[in-house]
């Protein structure tokens, strides 16, 4: 089939299981950060310190591992390349397997000094303030990407990114649809016919609405840049109000009478 004997058979085997240029050192880590935020403060951009625990390159050794004064060598078991062969023969075949060194752990080289900072690992842990301003109308679940802010790298190679995911908490009288709020209020049968107005709470404080005469159960106002800001700087969404018609229990006789009346001239 062309394989050149069992030699090339070894090197098809080596090429699918890894064997073609030793281990390259491992990117840092990505990190996710779980913010909670009220709609309150969504209806501008709101600047924020966070505390995060990570793992950042140890300043004594400059990621080395080794003592200062000191440098790794090479391991003479994988020549450096932090991985090794394993040939087992079954019958005719040979399965060519590369595994991590377990003499230096998969690094490549051997330190025989170590840093006492961070014990020949190279990195330290440390808990790193970052400021973030974050964008006025995200979603719940909206998801931030700070890169390089995750943990370091392996022997010089980039750190990796943090997430901060956006958690937006329910809220006790809004319902939220994209930039657009809605909210219910209540009036009594005798407002709804002969109209009224009601101060209602809105994200940026009180407003009046107008309710006018022959209002029906369920109809719905609109309260113009009331909602949310929308992404982009595209303006704000609206409030929307539903008025629920509540038909009064008790009412005295003289209430009665006038009801009866009013209900005999129509």
């Amino acid at each position: 089939m062309g394989f050149g004997g069992f030699g090339g058979f070894n090197d098809i085997f080596a090429q699918f299981f890894g064997g073609g240029g030793g281990q390259r050192p491992n990117r840092g880590e990505d990190l996710t950060y779980h913010i909670q935020l009220s709609l309150e403060e969504l209806t501008s951009d709101a600047s924020r310190e966070i505390e995060i625990p990570r793992t950042e390159v140890c300043s004594v050794c400059n990621g080395s591992g080794a003592k200062p004064g000191s440098s790794p060598r090479t391991c003479g078991t994988c020549g450096g390349s932090g991985q090794v062969q394993k040939v087992q023969s079954a019958g005719f075949a040979r399965l060519v397997r590369i595994v991590e060194c377990s003499k230096c752990g998969g690094r490549g080289q051997i330190i025989d000094s170590p840093c006492r900072e961070c014990r020949g690992s190279g990195t330290v842990g440390r808990k790193r303030k970052i400021a973030l301003v974050i964008p006025a109308g995200l979603e719940d679940g909206h998801t931030l990407r700070l890169r390089g802010e995750g943990d370091a790298g392996e022997r010089g190679t980039p750190p990796g990114d943090l997430y901060v995911v956006v958690n937006v908490r329910p809220h006790r009288i809004f319902a939220r649809q994209n930039s657009d709020i809605f909210y219910s209020t209540k009036i009594d049968a005798i407002q709804a016919m002969a109209g009224t107005e009601q101060k209602v709470p809105t994200l940026y404080g009180e407003a009046v609405l107008q309710i006018p005469a022959g209002t029906q159960p369920g109809e719905r106002f609109t309260l113009k840049d009331k909602g949310l800001p929308k992404l982009g700087g595209k303006g704000r969404g609206n409030e929307y109000v539903q008025v629920n018609v509540e038909v009064p229990k008790t009412l005295t006789g003289s209430q009665k009478e006038q009801l009866r009346r009013l209900a005999s001239e129509r």
